[in-house]
Formats: C-alpha cells, structure tokens, sequence
C-alpha cells in the first residue's frame, strides 16, 4: 500500500486493541441460558457477534429482546473489568502513535458508557480524540454516524487519508459506508470469501507491524 500519512486512526475496540472474547462469551451464554437458549461455544461467539446489542438482540430474541438485553448488561457488568486486557503490543502502540502527533479515535459496537469506562480503567483516555459507542449516535456501526461523530472537533473529514483499522467484515464495511481507508489488523488470517462483500486494504498481523508501517513514513 502507497500513500501519505493518515489524518487520523479509528480504531474498533474489541478484538482490535483490547481481548474481550472470554467476558462476551460468558456474558452471552449467561444471557442465552436465562432465555431458554442453547449455549454457544466459543466459535460460535466469534463468529456471530459483531453488530452492536440494540440491532442484534431483536434479531435473536424477537419481542423479548429487552429483557434479555437488560440480563446481558447484568451480567457483562459484572466481569467486563476483570476480565479487561490489552492485546499484546497495543498499550505501546497507542502510546507510541500518541507521542508521534497522529490523531486517533474509536468506533465501537459496545456501548458507549462501557467503552469508555474501560478506556479511563487502562489510562487510555488521553489517546483519543473521541470514543464513540453503540447508541451514542443515532446509528450504529456500520452506519456512517459514528464515524461522523468520531471526527467531530478535529477538523477532518471522512476519505481515504482516515484509516478505519477493525478486526472483523462489520468494520470494513463501516470503512467503505464512509469512504475511510479499511485496514486489518489481527494474527489470524481472512478465512475464504470472508471479506468478499468488503475488502481491506491490507492486513497487518500485529500492532508493531502497523506502529513499524506508519513510523516508516510510507
């Protein structure tokens, strides 16, 4: 990939910088069972949640979705930070990225008050420009709005020259809804067809290979 500096860096958050595999599998399982559903395995986890809780829940749940959203935050509530942790190479990045003038932000399909409760509990704050979470705009990702409300204040707008950097297809698609740059960043590769609809534009394996890309200057 060739081009100049980016503007700015919207980072999704779980999967992405922080591992949040093991609090949602038990949140959701907790949720399921309380529901009279079968529980999901920990693939199942992975591969079916990635629309925020307020587009999915009526999806899975139907009618009774609010009650099942209200026994999910419960239960979420409860271990979301214990259970927090960075992926490895992320705390350095961010701070490294920070230190070299580059402005970030974050879009995300966890709520925006948990989100922002485990970025002040990492001492993260200071990193973002904004965070922006499931229903703090009137639309989730991948709608366009929260990529809008990300921006907002830092005189940039939407385009190629802002990295949209995610872990899953619902984030590359958040990228080409706003005309942002899409990028992968994760270990594991895209399984076949799985970025079909939306691709990226490259995929980086590990926060120090994208921090090395950026520093480079190309």
């Amino acid at each position: 990939m060739s081009q100049s500096r980016p503007s700015f860096l919207i980072f999704d958050w779980d999967n992405t910088l922080i591992d949040s595999w093991a609090c949602l599998h038990e949140a959701i399982n907790i949720t399921l069972d309380a529901m009279g559903h079968a529980p999901w395995s920990m693939d199942e986890v992975r591969t079916r949640i990635a629309l925020s809780l307020r587009d999915h829940f009526p999806v899975l749940f139907g009618d009774r979705w609010e009650e099942a959203r209200a026994v999910f935050y419960a239960a979420f509530k409860q271990v979301h930070l214990l259970r927090l942790k960075p992926l490895d190479g992320v705390d350095e990045m961010l701070s490294e990225l920070n230190g070299r003038g580059f402005l970030m932000g974050v879009v995300s399909n966890k709520t925006g008050a948990y989100l922002r409760e485990e970025s002040d509990h990492l001492g993260w704050n200071g990193y973002f420009h904004r965070l922006v979470g499931a229903t703090d705009a009137a639309r989730d990702k991948p709608a366009p709005d929260p990529v809008r409300m990300v921006l907002e204040g830092s005189g940039i707008e939407a385009g190629r020259n802002v990295w949209f950097i995610g872990d899953a297809p619902v984030d590359m698609e958040c990228a080409a809804n706003t005309g942002c740059t899409p990028i992968l960043l994760r270990p594991h590769p895209p399984k076949s067809g799985e970025f079909h609809s939306h691709p990226f534009r490259v995929h980086f394996k590990t926060p120090g290979d994208l921090l090395l890309y950026l520093e480079s200057g190309r």
